[in-house]
């Protein structure tokens, strides 16, 4: 399946999750996209070790730019968390700009293609599913403790408030990524193991030549120092977002593009 039938499918599949009001339908949809892309992710990395040898020119990993945000907006570090959960799945490794407006992706093209689309969908919803949370008021009877210190005296002590809607957003929305990712992960093991049982001889050793191919060309590419660490919790931890967002990440539906922004240093994702 060329690349442009690959996301036409994808496409298809997240439109159906996005016109049905049944989550357990919606959810369905999701990792059926996550599926078909993982199937055709080991197609090709099969494909590309037949190719070996031949005067044929063979697919490499490339490096692509993908703009989160605009430098200053709010809650970049969590739109960045979605789509490194989502590239994790996907074979993708990402460096993570210091100021979280944009990350380097590196991979197959038909890997980065299948990132983006899930994650232009994703984002939306995880949006969307924050904003109904703040508007019900439901993270307002909950409290949080915060550490403060006087610089001067270097006395310390702990103040009950009550959750802040920054602090909300943020733990819910890193909920539903870390959630996002965790049903991917599901969908891509499921996928993968049944094609290899099902597969041609060496499905199995050519993988294994994609990972360490892929690993080379990110030592070899990325000038990322540091790791980057996710969402900081100096804006505290509410139980009762994460909660939420973890409910939401586990029903979410696919839907539309979203615009993406700009930025500079980087940070190491995860792999």
């Amino acid at each position: 399946m060329d690349d442009d039938r690959l996301l036409t499918r994808i496409g298809a599949l997240l439109r159906q999750a996005e016109g049905t009001d049944n989550e357990h339908e919606a959810a369905t949809f999701t990792e059926a996209a996550q599926r078909l892309a993982t199937a055709a992710s080991i197609d090709l990395a099969v494909a590309r070790a037949h190719q070996r040898g031949t005067e044929r020119a063979r697919a490499v990993p490339e490096q692509r730019t993908v703009r989160i945000g605009e430098a200053g907006r709010r809650g970049l570090r969590t739109f960045v968390e979605l789509f490194v959960a989502i590239a994790q799945s996907n074979d993708v490794r990402c460096d993570v700009a210091s100021n979280s407006t944009f990350v380097f992706a590196y991979g197959f093209a038909e890997d980065v293609d299948a990132c983006e689309a899930l994650y232009a969908s994703l984002v939306i919803q995880m949006v969307r599913a924050s904003d109904a949370y703040l508007r019900s008021g439901a993270h307002k009877s909950e409290t949080v403790q915060q550490l403060y210190e006087d610089r001067r005296t270097r006395r310390r002590w702990v103040e009950t408030k009550p959750v802040s809607g920054v602090t909300a957003r943020i733990n819910f929305q890193s909920a539903f990524a870390a959630r996002i990712g965790a049903r991917l992960a599901e969908a891509r093991a499921a996928e993968t193991a049944q094609v290899v049982e099902r597969g041609e001889p060496g499905t199995a050793v050519a993988l294994r030549d994609k990972e360490v191919e892929l690993a080379s060309f990110y030592r070899g590419e990325s000038t990322a120092r540091g790791q980057w660490r996710g969402s900081r919790a100096s804006a505290g931890y509410s139980d009762g977002a994460r909660r939420a967002g973890d409910k939401a990440g586990r029903s979410a539906r696919l839907g539309d593009h979203s615009e993406l922004g700009g930025g500079r240093a980087l940070e190491r994702g995860a792999p």
